[in-house]
């Protein structure tokens, strides 16, 4: 299939789209290359999905509707999957600006040109930060989501919003998927493991929020890309598809629209583990002990993230399930190899 990824030179997109090229299909990858964190790294992700005769690189913003569209339109893409973005909760504090205009602006002149082309399956990235202020755990799609604690999570509530307008108005199916937080190899330098290794390799202190009273759904990067792969196949139905004649059957727990081709749904481990926890996972792998910062909790932050994957699995069969210490194992093995430590 054809398909057309927003931020292959990111950590999500370079994985999806390897896995993509690696089975066959065609990928066209739009990025900026902004300098949020080092561009060497996104370079290097770029450059491995380039040595793929069917990988097409487009170095743009998303906010130049112009590149995206000629993009879009080269590509005529049958999947679209959107997952770049401005990210970072604690950055959308320093930089409010940039999350508007790549999360709000980007995504809207995405959804137009999704609009144009009509793909079979249009998938957009949100994120756990969307569940905000809620306590109650698991968290489930269905829950309210109108508690956001960062104007970052309160960009991906946006852009759920606006993509249920698109689908409805234009028949349009879209999935969107909420992420929790994801780490293995070719992670982000601006992500908790990454910059534990390197501070513990360093002998400097790491910083430990809320003085370690941290839990997070911890979900490992091949696990999160299968979940996507397997949701490409499942677009939603329009409403008025579903019916016996056309053999639909509900799904208990589904976040299907009741008046639009949309639904969201949760990807994680299902399991949440204590930030300590996941710093001895570390410590053990890399054979040295962490020296702990211990601060508050910073603003805009949650205490726990903890993902019901039931959705998931009734819709592909399949639910993430890498151990942390398995992961954690797996991206101490690629730092030291990329960083050559």
């Amino acid at each position: 299939m054809r398909f057309f990824i927003t931020g292959t030179a990111g950590f999500i997109g370079f994985h999806l789209a390897q896995q993509l090229l690696e089975a066959g299909h065609t990928v066209t990858g739009f990025d900026g290359l902004t300098d949020y964190y080092d561009v060497t790294l996104k370079r290097r992700r770029h450059a491995r999905l380039t040595a793929y005769p069917a990988f097409t690189a487009v170095e743009a913003l998303l906010e130049d509707q112009a590149a995206l569209d000629r993009a879009v339109d080269a590509a005529q893409p049958e999947v679209i999957v959107h997952l770049a973005a401005q990210a970072g909760v604690r950055y959308s504090l320093e930089n409010p600006r940039a999350y508007i205009d790549a999360n709000l602006v980007g995504t809207f002149h995405l959804l137009e040109a999704a609009k144009r082309v009509q793909p079979k399956h249009l998938l957009l990235a949100s994120t756990s930060s969307v569940y905000g202020a809620n306590r109650e755990m698991p968290f489930v799609e269905t829950q309210p989501t109108e508690t956001p604690l960062t104007l970052y999570a309160a960009t991906k509530k946006a852009n759920e919003a606006m993509a249920h307008a698109y689908a409805h108005l234009w028949q349009l199916p879209t999935t969107l998927f909420r992420f929790f937080t994801v780490y293995g190899p070719w992670g982000r330098p601006d992500m908790a493991l990454f910059k534990f290794t390197r501070g513990i390799l360093d002998g400097t202190p790491i910083e430990i929020y809320n003085h370690g009273e941290m839990y997070r759904d911890f979900t490992y990067i091949d696990d999160l890309v299968r979940a996507i792969r397997l949701l490409v196949a499942v677009p939603p139905p329009p409403p008025s598809a579903r019916t016996e004649e056309h053999g639909w059957q509900p799904i208990p727990g589904d976040t299907l629209s009741p008046v639009a081709p949309w639904r969201v749904v949760n990807i994680g481990n299902s399991q949440p583990v204590r930030l300590l926890d996941f710093v001895d996972a570390l410590e053990k792998v890399l054979g040295k002990k962490a020296i702990c910062h211990y601060l508050p909790m910073q603003k805009g932050d949650v205490p726990a993230t903890w993902a019901d994957c039931s959705l998931l699995e009734r819709l592909t069969g399949y639910t993430p399930q890498t151990p942390v210490a398995e992961g954690v194992a797996r991206f101490v093995a690629w730092y030291r190899d990329y960083t050559g430590r």
